[in-house]
């Protein structure tokens, strides 16, 4: 049987590029989320990054929030009153369908593996946000991407209709593995850490020792029940830096039989 890839990485660039390409293999581009970046910046990074270095990119919120949204106004974003009803919250309209465009135009330029979808909180589970998930997911155009799905609030509670979701369209659920139980489907799966507490995310916790090696048996499970082949790990929290790297070291010590870390 062979090995897992197991890519572990952080959710954006902590230091420098430069720096950062010597320590890691993968990176989730953040500054896609916001806005996305010229076509000669993202060309840019892919030639600066080695070879083997892989991209995976956060989709465009255009996508994923409402123009209410406070990432809006920090991003600058601005369009016409008439049409801020038909953004964001996965609405399978017209102006949606062409904001993914724009975001797998982006990933291309940078030859991304993934692209991760985050909807936020306010998209609570219901009727009508399951239908447009579906629609827009079974819409949307993937040539050589996967689609990695985070659903942000109560969609947890939904396991079941979640399950019938990403096996109809074929997306990869993302979770945090020490917060809730990994669904997979498929042969990828897709982590995000975003800290521990009472609170969904808190982005200024430091992982303990106790916390890896808890990470590493979760994945460890999730290996020996499913028929994955790649799995992502991505820190997304103030000292993932050196949490990521620390965790490199943990898998590799653990996980080494069933395998391989990059």
């Amino acid at each position: 049987m062979s090995k897992v890839k197991i890519l572990i990485g952080c959710c954006g660039f902590p230091v420098s590029r430069r720096k950062y390409f010597k320590e890691y293999k993968l990176v989730e581009v953040q500054q896609t989320f916001y806005k996305i970046p010229a076509k000669e910046t993202l060309e840019r990074w892919r030639k600066e990054a080695p070879p083997d270095f892989t991209f995976t990119i956060k989709a465009w919120q255009a996508i994923t929030h409402p123009p209410s949204s406070p990432t809006w106004k920090k991003a600058g974003l601005k369009i016409d009153e008439g049409k801020k009803d038909r953004y964001g919250l996965l609405k399978p309209t017209k102006e949606n369908l062409e904001a993914w465009e724009k975001t797998l135009e982006a990933a291309l330029l940078l030859n991304a593996r993934v692209i991760v979808v985050q909807t936020p909180p306010s998209f609570k589970f219901s009727k009508e946000n399951y239908e447009n998930a579906r629609i827009f997911f079974s819409s949307i155009k993937k040539p050589g991407v996967v689609v990695a799905w985070e659903p942000r609030g109560d969609w947890h509670k939904y396991r079941e209709q979640i399950a019938k979701l990403i096996e109809e369209t074929e997306i990869v659920y993302v979770v945090d593995p020490l917060r809730l139980e990994p669904l997979v489907h498929g042969h990828i799966a897709y982590f995000r850490l975003h800290g521990l507490g009472h609170r969904e995310v808190n982005y200024r916790y430091k992982y303990s020792d106790n916390d890896l090696e808890r990470l590493s048996s979760v994945i460890e499970k999730v290996i020996n029940t499913s028929d994955l082949r790649e799995i992502y790990v991505l820190f997304n929290n103030v000292h993932m830096y050196n949490d990521a790297r620390r965790f490199k070291e943990i898998a590799a010590r653990h996980l080494n039989d069933i395998a391989n870390i990059v």
